[in-house]
């Protein structure tokens, strides 16, 4: 029995390109046929004959940036391909690019403009007569994305990350040294909408091979059905060597809403040497408009020239064309006739429609923007501080200081303030200013991140202003820490949290709003993607690879796309925050600055000053920067007592050696501030124990000698030991101590 019905399957399988399908009343063999006619190349072609077999109605994706009038290619062509593949029984969706068009500055980047031709195109191609059974989908890609943001930008940003730079570059019609941030941003959106829309056919020009096939090589990585790229031909610019019609260049293309005097004066004048068939465009356009179009092409000559003669077939045409049997003068005037009478349906309803009139009507007055160059950046450099003006002591009533007092307070924060003049003014018109800082949950936290970041907030909220401190989870999944798990990832914001709690931040009064990321982007995914894309488009790729050090790379590394995104949504958040204040490490200067160079593009008055704090350095020589990825760099903020005391014991800390001494630089910009004072304990014939109130007064005894390392050891030990009690506390029992233990069992990332 078992041997009987294998035998019923092996017979089903042998002959199931015969079984006539019942969307379209076709077999296998007959779908494919039709389908594969629309591609001039298929990436997946043993593919496609799986696909028909396991699936009734496969979903065909397309998608077009509304840029200006429609021409011939885009309109008839595109057409006949849609019809081809819904009598084959696919569903089609035509996705309306209008925010790729935005990203690519096409019509100048003007939304209202995009989404007038957008409907303009959809009117054209439902007077040619594209299938309108329910098989074609118009979908506008900013209310697809936007209704799904939490599913969609996490897909670009992970194709982002998962992609090289010079991969994301080979995607590009632009010239490497025009690239903009949107031209790496472009891609990544352009293979997220085939996996968002779940196609199973890419249908697009041979110029989107590129980005098709990165589709293919992202779903080797991820499980994801690959989707078969079906490629069709591009056809040819009217006048000789144009490889492509160009919606900016009239006399390149037949324009789906030329009249008939313009089509026929374009033929006229095209390109049509006697014999030669290869790039060819009046050929080209009989072979890929007039012959699926009409089955037929008829020429109407004297007897003397060979008479009136239709032809049937494509091939036999060229045949005669090759023998000069038949001359460009023979074909030109039939062209134009089989032109418009494919294009009169058109006309008559854009001359019928007032709604479509109007439609064509504004097109046709907008300056057609396709060119992705933006007005190069000036390369700004910070002026210096201002000595800032005399103020008004008055005190303010949110914090009880005079204005003076807090603007000292505020500035104490940054090493470098960009700019005092502007910090005092503002303080002098708002009471309460917005205060921008930002994390990413990477692993365990040192004490930089912690009692620096906390002294700093907390200087900030005494002086009136209002926190917001950004739990940057995306950019953490985007800079792939913790190997990019997400979940991973919010277990160390929430431990951040946790450590902030009981390193004593200022959380009880409303003045420190913890924001995830993810979270608020989500719910305000119109407001936030349109700025991340308009500084992508407006700013160069080496203006953005200079802002790379804010993920922990240099310029020479092998960047991925994550690196120039980042950059474009960290400037974006400083916006989308309201933020009047950046206060960051000096390590995010540059994509600060690229805010305030962002405020120019756009005219906006008010920029956001920069205050960016110090960087402490790591404990060993050398060390510029602690790292959570090498232990003995830093101290962490529930590092035992042990531990504290055999890391400070090893630490750099030469002798009368002020600069470059980790141990000093904890001194000055940990103990000080918190404890205000710092005690040595010594024998009596060493100098006995000593109290320092500031630091410049221990900096004196240690350039001297009077003050040995021997004696600042033991005393930062304990003194860092002192401060960290309480988050030893904190976390030594409860939901604290196995949120402590799931972070350290964790993997760090760079």
């Amino acid at each position: 029995m078992e041997d009987e019905q294998t035998l019923i399957d092996n017979i089903k399988s042998i002959s199931i390109d015969q079984t006539s399908n019942s969307t379209s009343g076709m077999t296998i063999d007959e779908r494919i046929e039709v389908i594969r006619s629309v591609g001039e190349e298929c990436i997946g072609e043993d593919e496609l004959r799986v696909l028909l077999s396991d699936k009734d109605e496969p979903v065909c994706f397309d998608s077009f940036q509304p840029s200006g009038r429609m021409h011939i290619a885009l309109g008839v062509m595109k057409t006949i391909n849609v019809n081809k593949l819904t009598s084959a029984g696919c569903r089609v969706k035509m996705m309306i690019a209008d925010l790729p068009a935005f990203l690519n500055n096409k019509l100048g980047g003007d939304p209202k403009k995009i989404e007038v031709v957008g409907k303009y195109f959809i009117e054209i191609w439902k007077a040619i007569g594209m299938n309108s059974s329910g098989k074609v989908e118009f979908l506008w890609s900013s209310e697809e994305i936007y209704s799904r943001a939490n599913e969609y930008w996490p897909l670009v940003l992970d194709i982002a990350r998962n992609n090289k730079l010079p991969r994301l570059i080979s995607c590009c019609q632009v010239e490497q040294d025009e690239l903009s941030g949107a031209q790496i941003m472009c891609p990544c959106m352009q293979c997220a909408d085939i996996l968002f829309m779940k196609a199973d056919i890419c249908q697009q020009g041979m110029d989107q091979r590129q980005v098709n096939t990165l589709a293919r090589e992202y779903c080797d990585i991820k499980p994801e059905n690959k989707p078969i790229i079906l490629s069709h031909h591009m056809l040819l610019g009217l006048q000789q060597g144009q490889e492509k019609m160009s919606i900016s260049e009239p006399s390149s293309a037949i324009y789906m809403d030329d009249d008939q005097a313009e089509v026929n004066v374009k033929i006229k004048k095209a390109y049509c040497p006697p014999k030669v068939v290869d790039g060819n465009p009046c050929l080209e356009y009989l072979k890929y408009i007039v012959f699926p179009w009409f089955k037929e092409f008829s020429v109407e000559r004297k007897a003397e020239f060979g008479g009136a003669k239709t032809y049937y077939s494509y091939e036999e045409l060229v045949a005669d064309y090759e023998g000069e049997a038949l001359h460009p003068g023979d074909v030109k005037p039939a062209l134009s006739k089989a032109l418009n009478n494919i294009l009169q349906p058109v006309r008559d309803h854009f001359a019928s429609d007032s709604n479509a009139k109007e439609l064509l009507k504004k097109v046709k007055t907008f300056s057609r923007t396709t060119s992705t160059k933006v007005e190069k950046n000036k390369q700004q450099k910070p002026a210096e501080n201002k000595k800032a003006p005399a103020v008004n002591d008055t005190p303010q009533s949110s914090s009880g200081m005079t204005l003076e007092e807090r603007f000292q307070m505020v500035r104490i924060v940054g090493e470098e303030c960009i700019q005092e003049d502007e910090l005092m003014n503002l303080l002098a018109h708002k009471d309460e200013p917005i205060c921008y800082d930002g994390f990413e949950p990477s692993g365990r936290m040192h004490i930089a991140q912690g009692v620096m970041k906390t002294i700093n907030v907390n200087r900030l909220t005494s002086a009136g202003c209002k926190v917001r401190m950004w739990i940057a989870d995306w950019f953490a999944f985007l800079n792939n820490k913790m190997g990019g798990d997400l979940e991973k990832i919010e277990v160390v914001g929430n431990y951040f949290v946790e450590i902030w709690k009981a390193s004593g931040m200022d959380l009880s009064k409303g003045k420190v709003e913890l924001l995830w990321s993810s979270k608020e982007i989500n719910s305000r995914a119109r407001e936030y993607w349109p700025i991340v894309m308009d500084i992508a488009r407006k700013n160069k790729l080496p203006r953005l690879t200079r802002c790379c050090q804010i993920m922990g790379r240099n310029e020479q590394d092998d960047l991925s796309g994550a690196q120039i995104l980042y950059p474009c949504m960290q400037c974006a958040d400083i916006f989308f925050l309201k933020a009047d204040i950046c206060q960051l490490g000096m390590d995010q200067r540059k994509v600060n600055v690229l805010a305030r160079e962002y405020c120019d593009d756009i005219k906006r008055k008010n920029k956001p000053i920069i205050l960016s704090h110090h960087m402490l350095p790591g404990l060993q020589q050398g060390q510029l920067k602690m790292s959570k990825s090498d232990a003995s760099s830093a101290i962490f903020m529930e590092d035992e007592e042990d531990a504290v005391i055999a890391k400070i014991e090893k630490a750099y800390c030469p002798a009368n050696i002020v600069e470059g001494n980790p141990c000093l630089e904890y001194l000055k910009f940990v103990i000080f501030p918190r404890l205000k004072e710092f005690t040595v304990v010594r024998s009596t014939e060493d100098g006995g124990a000593k109290t320092y109130q500031s630091y410049e007064e221990l900096v004196a005894d240690y350039e001297i000698e009077a003050l040995h390392p021997d004696d600042v050891k033991p005393a930062l030990s304990k003194a860092l030991n002192d401060i960290l009690q309480p988050v030893r506390d904190h976390f030594s029992k409860g939901a604290p101590k196995d949120l402590l233990e799931r972070v350290k069992s964790y993997r760090v990332t760079r």
